[in-house]
């Protein structure tokens, strides 16, 4: 049993995390959130569940769901929002270039426009791809329900779309993203490598005297990022979603923010990859994230 429950939560944590977070918008929720459904596995017959992986998405959503409906009863303090906090917090207006969309998308300013079955339904089906009929069973509508659901969403996002920048990172561009994380996490040098462009160049803000390192070609970049990132980092990967052809992949490390990387699609490869890793240009997205930097 122990066995199993371990194998399962390398296998499926991140995914259910990443669905978690993009629900809530905030990672500390998203990991009690997770923590509760790996505590209610504990207690299940793990050998009489045919899919873990998909008993984990319906747990974790309807726990999700239940939260989102539970805010909207019980609305939070606009002066005590994480959005309040964040903004508050002086920042240079340099690090703003940088910072400021991941931030509003970090904060869902545009999701929380949604009811909590909208915004279930379209996090599941919009951006994960889940199919309407598995959604209906967790948010207790039948699928065409969820099928009008989703596009009162989608026409809901589409009105605030250009005032906040909000996007849905079209479906190859989160797949080459979702296969940079499982390469990094599973510390697969051939897989990362056959994800890097050729000439792919890696730049990184660590900040203080060291600056920006610059890493170009396809083995020293992979290298760089098995080693930052990998599975003796003991660093977990999350996607955010960038405008255009970039996507957003930030670096948790001990309930810490320790870096973004943004990185640059072509074609299906990975052509650029822009890192910033100083902690005090970190701290609003930190903040932003329900996390410290």
């Amino acid at each position: 049993m122990d066995d199993e429950l371990g194998r399962a939560w390398r296998e499926h944590r991140r995914h259910v995390l990443d669905i978690g977070f993009r629900m809530l918008g905030n990672v500390a929720e998203a990991e009690d959130v997770v923590q509760e459904a790996f505590t209610r596995l504990t207690r299940a017959d793990i050998d009489q569940i045919d899919d873990v992986g998909g008993w984990l998405v319906v747990v974790v959503s309807r726990l999700c769901l239940d939260r989102l409906r539970s805010e909207r009863r019980h609305p939070t303090a606009p002066d005590e929002s994480l959005g309040d906090r964040a903004e508050a917090r002086a920042v240079d207006p340099a690090d703003r270039v940088t910072l400021d969309d991941s931030v509003r998308i970090a904060l869902h300013l545009v999701l929380e426009r949604l009811s909590a079955a909208e915004r279930t339904v379209f996090v599941l089906h919009d951006v994960f791809q889940y199919p309407f009929d598995a959604i209906a069973d967790i948010v207790g509508r039948t699928p065409a329900a969820c099928r009008q659901l989703a596009s009162r969403a989608r026409r809901t996002v589409r009105a605030e779309g250009s005032s906040s920048r909000f996007v849905v990172e079209p479906a190859e561009q989160r797949q080459v993203t979702e296969r940079f994380i499982a390469a990094c996490a599973g510390g697969d040098l051939d897989g990362l490598l056959a994800l890097l462009d050729p000439g792919v160049a890696g730049e990184a803000d660590v900040g203080g005297r060291v600056g920006v390192r610059v890493v170009t070609g396809r083995e020293p970049v992979a290298a760089g990022l098995l080693q930052f990132f990998g599975p003796k980092s003991s660093t977990t990967l999350l996607s955010l979603p960038a405008a255009g052809d970039r996507a957003c992949v930030v670096a948790l490390r001990a309930g810490r923010v320790v870096a973004i990387a943004t990185l640059t699609v072509r074609d299906g490869r990975v052509a650029h990859i822009d890192a910033l890793a100083d902690p005090t240009r970190l701290t609003p997205l930190g903040d932003a994230l329900g996390l410290s930097a």
